[in-house]
């Protein structure tokens, strides 16, 4: 099954958010095991990168430099963890994570609230996850 996450994008031509297919093995019944299955998917293709060395450091061309400078940080794409990771934490990790309010999980435009909730997913549905961030500081 194929579901499409909405992914931030940075640079003049693509700034914004823009769909990346996902293949799920299965079609996902609760969010719980959406998040998971997600999870899943993207450790194991951050552990496929380690393996294969594509997260060493390029060079940056004058394009990437300029989408960069753009957005207003320019980042060298370095990658300070060389290991792969443990699925385990990371799945367990990201289901508390929902449950404690840091992050949002929309399927079509519809938020997804609990982790037992049912869902109803179709081929190229669309996916968004929002970080949350939380502000400090006070008022004067």
């Amino acid at each position: 099954m194929v579901l499409q996450v909405n992914i931030r994008q940075i640079g003049d031509k693509g700034r914004g958010v823009a769909p990346v297919a996902f293949e799920y093995p299965f079609a996902p019944k609760t969010v719980g095991e959406l998040i998971a299955e997600t999870v899943k998917l993207c450790v194991s293709d951050f552990n496929r990168r380690v393996s294969s060395g594509e997260n060493r450091v390029r060079p940056l061309t004058k394009e990437k430099l300029t989408d960069m400078a753009s957005v207003g940080k320019i980042a060298f794409g370095l990658s300070y963890n060389d290991k792969e990771q443990p699925l385990e934490p990371a799945v367990k990790n990201a289901l508390e994570s929902f449950e404690d309010g840091l992050y949002r999980v929309f399927l079509n435009d519809n938020e997804l609230e609990r982790l037992e909730d049912k869902l109803d997913i179709s081929e190229n549905d669309t996916l968004t996850f929002i970080r949350l961030t939380m502000l400090s500081g006070r008022m004067w």
